[in-house]
């Protein structure tokens, strides 16, 4: 793989991945993040704020983690399908840039490995 065709690595991933700046701005959906997120307005979400897109108490939350540039993980369920959310603070050139959420399925029968 050439360095430019790496570029977008996230574009086809089998996660959904937003990506925010500091204030909250969309700045960056993936292909499944669109089609996660397609009733809310899939890829029209690009400029919009995410808290606008979280009742309370997570757009609290969110909002927190914006300020404060914390990390939050843990597990949702919905519609029978389990996911794994992953929302951690991103650098630009060693400077606060915003956040990433990341959200993968998670199988019904998770292996679980102490090492």
């Amino acid at each position: 793989m050439k360095p430019a065709e790496a570029k977008d690595w996230a574009a086809e991933l089998a996660a959904a991945i937003v990506v925010c700046d500091t204030q909250g701005t969309i700045i960056y959906l993936n292909r499944q993040a669109e089609i996660d997120f397609e009733a809310d307005g899939g890829a029209q979400l690009l400029g919009k704020n995410v808290l606008d897109c979280h009742p309370e108490p997570a757009r609290t939350k969110l909002q927190d983690l914006l300020r404060n540039q914390k990390s939050h993980v843990y597990t949702v369920e919905k519609g029978g399908i389990k996911k794994l959310i992953c929302q951690v603070p991103w650098s630009k050139e060693g400077k606060y840039a915003g956040l990433v959420e990341i959200s993968l399925v998670i199988p019904s029968h998770l292996p679980h490995y102490i090492r």
